[in-house]
């Protein structure tokens, strides 16, 4: 077998033996510090030119500065591509949760998630705030969920985060307010008695 062959050889198999790590671990969106991890590679420039030619063959998607995925982000559900983006403990809560739940009428802009910083973000045409919440509260994990890779708020943690950022927020429909006390107490957010009914 001539030399170049044997190069293609062992470059395919390279990339066959990346992927199949990818598989392995069931994700589908990566940042580069995880492909630089899982691939073994320590040399930044030796990372970067491989993710180039990875999703120039279109092996690999560029989701966000830093971000990849196994498939193009619009065919990524938005509030995992969300959580991802954020690369930290994040969560969907508030106005997203309460429009889901008809808690609120008016249909939010944007995805909200709550995480220990603030931003603002756009991925595959979809907008994203991100409020930031402190740390002693953040992770309290009383009414969350994970499902699919996607913390939520129940509709009572996502009343109890709104009114910590807004405590005279008015809501559209009967709410579980004992509930929404109960995880208040628990967190340690203020409690809003002017809004138990």
């Amino acid at each position: 077998m001539s030399t170049d062959r044997k190069t293609i050889k062992t470059g395919r198999s390279k990339t066959l033996d990346r992927f199949a790590k990818l598989a392995s671990l069931g994700e589908m969106v990566f940042h580069d510090s995880d492909l630089a991890s899982l691939w073994q590679i320590s040399d930044k420039n030796t990372l970067y030119t491989t993710i180039k030619r990875y999703t120039k063959q279109k092996i690999l998607y560029r989701i966000w500065k830093g971000m990849y995925a196994l498939k193009p982000a619009e065919q990524i559900d938005p509030f995992f591509l969300g959580i991802k983006a954020m690369h930290n403990y994040t969560y969907v809560s508030t106005e997203t949760v309460l429009f889901i739940a008809g808690i609120i009428s008016q249909r939010p802009m944007a995805i909200s998630l709550i995480s220990s910083i603030s931003r603002r973000f756009s991925l595959a045409g979809q907008d994203y705030v991100c409020r930031k919440m402190a740390r002693d509260y953040l992770f309290q994990s009383i009414g969350i969920t994970e499902r699919d890779g996607v913390r939520w708020a129940s509709p009572e943690r996502a009343v109890a985060d709104l009114l910590y950022y807004n405590p005279l927020k008015y809501f559209d429909a009967p709410i579980n307010w004992r509930e929404v006390k109960r995880i208040q107490k628990v967190v340690g957010y203020p409690l809003t008695p002017n809004q138990y009914n």
